[in-house]
């Protein structure tokens, strides 16, 4: 913690007179939201990406799913059975039984019963299927009183309803489900095996689903070693290895990472001539001598829309909406700027870069949930705090090692706790930002704290 850093404070406790003045920064729920609104800008007027049933699993819808047919598209058989026409006993019709798949040819007519399957379309006429466990046939060529079948004529297999019959019973009217134009489901539903079940049978080969949003990493520094031990000042770098693969499970396309030094114009180049929708640098975004990120911008032409944000750690993050890429005068480009202390640059993934994929994905805001936190946090005197967290029996319970510098602790984390201003004491509900990927086995409680 340096000199300058103000300390800890616990929860309830104001801070005195001596504190250090909040910085100037936007506060962590609009920045939140500011991402949200960039990445919805983004995402007008970008054409959905039709995919097959198949590979649409996981995705989100990009538009209402429509019916494309009446369900069922024609009167269907709940039950295998008897399609039955007018009142009992019916006789049987010898010309085979009408099956699922198959059209039937003929139309029933009163006193008449036909063998049919469920799921098979009903021949026309009929009143009502009858169960085959509901039902008893006999054969017999006694006279039968009905002027359609003489009484000379053999009357061949009778059928009789063990129960009364009710005309429409067990029939699947066309229609039932939906009809043709319906919304079946909205925008932004994700799609599920079920999902795809329903588009199959509403008439879909294929699903509009957002386009993937395309990313592109920075990662800055002359310290940073790609292999090997620290060693004369150099540092191995966190993370390059670990955003690619956050983002890929964010539904990303990282279609690099580049690792370039602290040159400005190397830089510049980079960030003009990328043809991602979001390019996410790491470090560089304060105000040191190497510090290039705002010169680049300002130099490029950006319009910056977030510029620091009050939480810790990670309060020198930002965000601007870049120049259209040459050659595609109406894609709008976002710049996220992480800083470079790993645990920080993860606050600044989850403040800005996720929020802002999320929309431009069609996924929405991803709202955390609540959660009450076991022991009580610390908090900052006037940011945010996002602290690592595990889960436990229905609790959310702080680690160790939360300081910007550090991963020890996400690397064992649940989620991230949003700790208000001031702390939160035990039971307290707090939000919790998950994590895209299954939960961590187990992890030691909290100690400590550390701000900046």
């Amino acid at each position: 913690m340096s000199l300058k850093e103000p300390l800890p404070v616990a929860p309830g406790t104001a801070a005195g007179p001596r504190a250090e003045q909040p910085h100037r920064a936007t506060v962590w729920p609009e920045a939140r939201a500011a991402a949200v609104r960039a990445g919805d800008f983004a995402r007008a007027g970008r054409a959905p990406l039709g995919v097959p049933l198949g590979q649409a699993l996981g995705q989100v819808l990009a538009e209402p799913l429509l019916a494309l047919t009446d369900l069922p598209p024609f009167d269907t058989s709940a039950m295998d059975g008897w399609a039955v026409a007018g009142p009992g006993p019916w006789v049987v019709r010898e010309d085979g039984a009408v099956l699922a798949g198959q059209a039937p040819t003929a139309v029933a007519g009163d006193g008449e019963a036909v063998r049919i399957a469920t799921g098979a379309r009903v021949p026309t006429g009929t009143t009502a299927v009858l169960r085959t466990e509901h039902s008893r046939t006999e054969h017999s060529r006694t006279e039968h009183s009905r002027t359609e079948h003489p009484l000379s004529e053999p009357v061949g297999t009778l059928l009789h309803a063990l129960r009364e019959v009710v005309p429409g019973q067990d029939i699947r009217p066309r229609g039932q489900e939906c009809r043709t134009g319906d919304e079946l489901l909205p925008a932004g539903t994700r799609v599920t095996p079920a999902v795809l079940g329903l588009a199959a049978a509403a008439g879909y080969d294929e699903l509009p689903v957002p386009r993937r949003p395309r990313v592109e990493i920075l990662v800055l520094g002359d310290e940073l070693l790609t292999a090997g031990l620290p060693h004369e000042g150099l540092i191995r770098d966190a993370l390059g290895p670990m955003l690619g693969p956050w983002l890929t499970a964010l539904g990303a396309d990282v279609l690099a990472t580049r690792r370039i030094g602290d040159d400005a114009e190397e830089l510049y180049a980079a960030v003009t001539g990328s043809t991602a929708d979001l390019v996410l640098t790491t470090g560089g975004t304060a105000a040191g001598p190497v510090d290039h990120v705002h010169g680049v911008l300002g130099k490029a032409g950006a319009t910056l829309l977030i510029a620091g944000v009050k939480v810790r750690p990670g309060h020198p993050m930002l965000l601007a909406r870049l120049a259209a890429a040459p050659g595609r005068p109406g894609h709008v480009r976002h710049l996220v700027g992480l800083p470079g202390n790993p645990l920080a640059a993860v606050s600044g993934l989850l403040t800005l870069a996720e929020p802002l994929l999320r929309a431009l994905s069609g996924e929405g805001d991803g709202t955390p949930h609540r959660v009450p936190v076991r022991d009580e946090v610390h908090g900052h005197p006037y940011d945010t705090r996002l602290v690592p967290v595990v889960h436990r029996d229905g609790r959310a319970v702080p680690l160790r090692y939360n300081g910007p510098a550090m991963l020890r602790g996400i690397a064992a984390a649940d989620g991230l706790a949003v700790v208000p201003p001031g702390g939160a004491d035990a039971g307290r509900e707090l939000d919790i930002l998950d994590l895209p990927w299954p939960k961590a086995a187990g992890a030691a409680p909290a100690q400590g704290a550390c701000f900046t």
